[in-house]
């Protein structure tokens, strides 16, 4: 195993893709290189381009830049999270820091990387999917959970048992932030395990909560459709969305389904297409060139949506994934 592991998140996942086809991981700010230079030089140089931050911000974003530039080393282990396929892609530094304002715009600290696989969320014990955390952008892995994602990349059997090491530093509003993502990543950890039949009674549940009635596909051949929803409970009035529920956690959705599921739409649907394994670039490009209106909901997508209408669901949905509210300071 690496003698040190390390996590960059790829701004909330959005370029996870992009780390893994071009074989690198990258973070910001664009402030110029910082090679050979203190911690408090890099300081000076955050506060001459973004003058609003606080110090605090400045002081963490410092430390994480100085020690991306100088203590990741080649050879040690670095990972990245997609939240929305749940989950977490491992490699090995490949590569010293480089200042690029192209690659990537925007996160111009870069590190070549040989990634050497995937790890689903769910193949981890839960004091190492805590201690992963969930919004800090870079931090160095606690040895425990590196552990635990080299043994579940080889496939090996679970830990028995992970310790959790806390985060130093956070204020109230970073740790209000951190509590909440974590928060969310449970959610998901826990809809993951749902059947299909409660999958789809879920997100039929969300849809009334939303507003609308639905109708729910009888088991066998759907036709592309697994839930009707409408004012009307029908599918006369407008809008009539069609749904298609995949609950295939380890299966990322392509074009090819997309194309299957609009296949059979009529001109004036609307669609909604949810995938708990996420989609593909190719069914994003999809479903982006539709002729009807079709959105695509991931799991991240999902619990959100859940989280937002969780007191207007009926007691049977609430029921197929029971949530506690945390009350915290205002």
């Amino acid at each position: 195993m690496a003698k040190a592991v390390w996590m960059v998140r790829a701004q909330g996942g959005s370029l996870f893709e992009e780390f893994k086809d071009k074989g690198l991981v990258a973070m910001g700010l664009t402030i110029g290189p910082i090679a050979n230079i203190k911690k408090a030089e890099i300081e000076g140089k955050i506060r001459a381009q973004i003058p609003g931050w606080k110090e605090g911000k400045i002081a963490v974003w410092a430390a994480m830049l100085f020690r991306f530039q100088n203590e990741v080393a080649i050879g040690d282990g670095i990972v990245t999270y997609d939240p929305s396929t749940r989950k977490y892609l491992v490699g090995t530094i490949a590569g010293q820091c480089e200042y690029d304002e192209t690659t990537l715009p925007g996160d111009p600290f870069l590190r070549r990387v040989q990634w050497r696989g995937e790890v689903a969320r769910d193949a981890l014990t839960v004091p190492s999917k805590n201690s992963l955390g969930a919004i800090a952008t870079f931090f160095r892995v606690p040895s425990e959970a590196a552990m635990d994602l080299e043994r579940a990349l080889k496939g090996g059997p679970a830990l028995a048992e992970i310790s959790v090491e806390l985060s130093e530093g956070e204020d109230e509003k970073e740790l209000l932030e951190d509590v909440t993502a974590r928060a969310l990543e449970f959610i998901k950890d826990r809809l993951s395990k749902l059947d299909w039949e409660d999958m789809q009674r879920l997100v039929a549940g969300l849809l009334r909560a939303m507003g609308y009635k639905t109708r729910i596909s009888p088991a066998g051949a759907d036709r592309g459709r697994d839930i009707i929803a409408s004012p009307d409970g029908f599918g006369f009035e407008n809008p009539r969305i069609v749904v298609e529920v995949k609950h295939r956690p380890s299966s990322t959705m392509g074009s090819q389904e997309i194309r299957s599921f609009l296949g059979g739409r009529h001109r004036d649907d609307k669609g909604l297409y949810v995938s708990t394994g996420g989609f593909s670039k190719d069914a994003k490009y999809e479903a982006d060139r539709a002729t009807i209106p079709l959105t695509l909901m991931d799991a991240d997508d999902l619990v959100h949506a859940i989280v937002e209408y969780y007191d207007r669901m009926d007691i049977e949905t609430q029921a197929l994934l029971p949530l506690r509210k945390v009350y915290w300071p205002g």
